[in-house]
């Protein structure tokens, strides 16, 4: 887990129940102006995007219905939200990182409470 979070690319990482790794393209927004950004405006989303820190977000002026999960310092999952445009979440006391992606998404990626995923980060010139 890395300690320095920087606004790049990598993969998610969740093991399902079956043992077998889902492995997700991630968006790392880790910047003031790269959390702000987010999803907004986007129309569709390929795999998922963490914003880190961070408790809580919105959706005002997004396009898309999203899924939200709050995740805490090891990176394990403390609360899965679905979220429709135009609403503001309420911010969990322990959570240290959001990770958002298209409705659905994280359902079938096995993203939810008690889950713990990883990341692996892209190293940029490699």
């Amino acid at each position: 887990m890395p300690r320095q979070w920087r606004d790049g690319r990598g993969t998610l990482l969740v093991e399902g129940d079956d043992g077998a790794v889902h492995e997700v393209p991630l968006e790392v927004a880790a910047s003031y102006r790269a959390r702000t950004r987010g999803l907004l405006g986007r129309d569709s989303i390929e795999g998922a995007m963490l914003l880190t820190p961070a408790n809580s977000i919105h959706t005002f002026r997004m396009r898309m219905p999203i899924d939200v999960a709050y995740l805490d310092r090891q990176l394990r999952v403390i609360a899965v939200r679905t979220m429709p445009p135009g609403r503001l979440g309420r911010p969990r006391l322990r959570a240290r990182h959001v990770l958002e992606a298209g409705a659905g998404a994280m359902a079938g990626w096995g993203v939810r409470v008690g889950v713990r995923v990883s990341v692996e980060l892209e190293v940029p010139g490699r």
